[in-house]
């Protein structure tokens, strides 16, 4: 069984989008959290928080405490309205767990029953921000917070998504708290102050590490195959040139997903299906942030090995039977001088 950070890696890199890597990207921090509720008298909490694909802060199911991954998440975090925040958390999961079975109770719904939020701000390059609130129901969308509204949104006709978007939004104090916290203390006070203490981290970049090579598929189709891995941040660019000219998106291209590393870098592969020497040059161009303006280009050689082989061991051959020659010639002449002397 894998570890959890490293599950929780693996599908955070396939899910979420890479941050931090171009000022044309927008930054996400959220946070994430999982109950499961067994029956009536248990809950089991579990929450991580995350900028980008990088994990700052875990919650112990076992007793509610709060680890820091970092140092300077720690230092951010007494930073502020932030020391007040994490006091106050405890409360908030208190009052959580006791409405949900209040509503399992009204709507006769059954346990074990898994709940889970997902709450964070997405700030864009131009400065502005958008909180958002996300509640799911047993693997599906429940009802959602609208911030510019300051309502909650039903996200399914059912009777649990009816009954929970109505009894919240009758809490008119928890919607303009709500608000305040997604809009002005995670989008701007909590971002901004974490982005200062962990720059370094954040910002990280990896170079990528790139190889072409060939596969035969068939005797009239050849896969060029380009593996480029050990990059970070995870916004990557990674193209074909076919005599200069990108390729074209078809069927003959084909990109993978991007994968982590056990390094907490990542990995793609880009296969471009064509003719066995059909005259054409191809490269394979990467572009990314840790590269600045530059592209890193690594061509493919259409050229076949055969011809080179076989002259090679044509002159092998030649080589021996006129060495083998010259020495049965030597051996003969030798044996004759030995007769005219007896």
């Amino acid at each position: 069984m894998q570890p959890p950070h490293l599950l929780l890696f693996l599908f955070l890199s396939i899910v979420l989008p890479g941050m931090w890597a171009d000022p044309e990207e927008p930054q996400v921090i959220q946070y994430l959290l999982t109950s499961l509720f067994a029956n009536i008298s248990s809950a089991e909490v579990s929450c991580v928080a995350l900028v980008g694909d990088i994990a700052i802060l875990t919650l112990d199911p076992a007793n509610w405490s709060i680890h820091f991954h970092w140092p300077w998440v720690s230092q951010a975090a007494a930073e502020g309205d932030g020391e007040k925040m994490m006091s106050q958390y405890k409360i908030a999961l208190r009052n959580m767990i006791r409405f949900v079975h209040d509503t399992v109770q009204q709507t006769k719904q059954h346990y074990p029953l898994v709940v889970q939020f997902r709450a964070g701000c997405v700030l864009y390059p131009n400065t502005t921000s958008q909180g958002f609130l996300n509640v799911g129901w047993d693997g599906r969308d429940l009802i959602s917070f609208e911030v510019d509204k300051q309502s909650w949104e039903a996200q399914q006709p059912s009777q649990v998504a009816e009954l929970v978007s109505k009894s919240l939004n009758r809490q008119k104090s928890l919607r303009i708290l709500l608000e305040h916290l997604l809009s002005i203390w995670v989008c701007q006070s909590n971002f901004l102050t974490l982005k200062r203490y962990g720059k370094e981290i954040l910002e990280r970049q990896e170079l990528p590490v790139a190889t072409v090579f060939a596969r035969t598929a068939s005797l009239d189709q050849l896969l060029l195959v380009c593996h480029v891995t050990g990059f970070y941040p995870r916004p990557i660019s990674v193209a074909w040139l076919q005599d200069g000219q990108e390729v074209p998106p078809g069927p003959a291209l084909n990109t993978s997903t991007i994968l982590p590393n056990a390094d907490l870098t990542y990995q793609l592969r880009s296969v471009l299906a064509v003719a066995p020497r059909d005259g054409h040059s191809y490269v394979c161009r990467v572009r990314h942030r840790s590269l600045g303006t530059r592209s890193l280009l690594i061509p493919w050689e259409n050229r076949s090995t055969a011809p080179t082989i076989s002259i090679t061991i044509a002159v092998l051959l030649l080589v021996s039977t006129a060495f083998a020659g010259a020495f049965w010639w030597w051996k003969r002449r030798k044996g004759n001088e030995a007769t005219w002397e007896t």
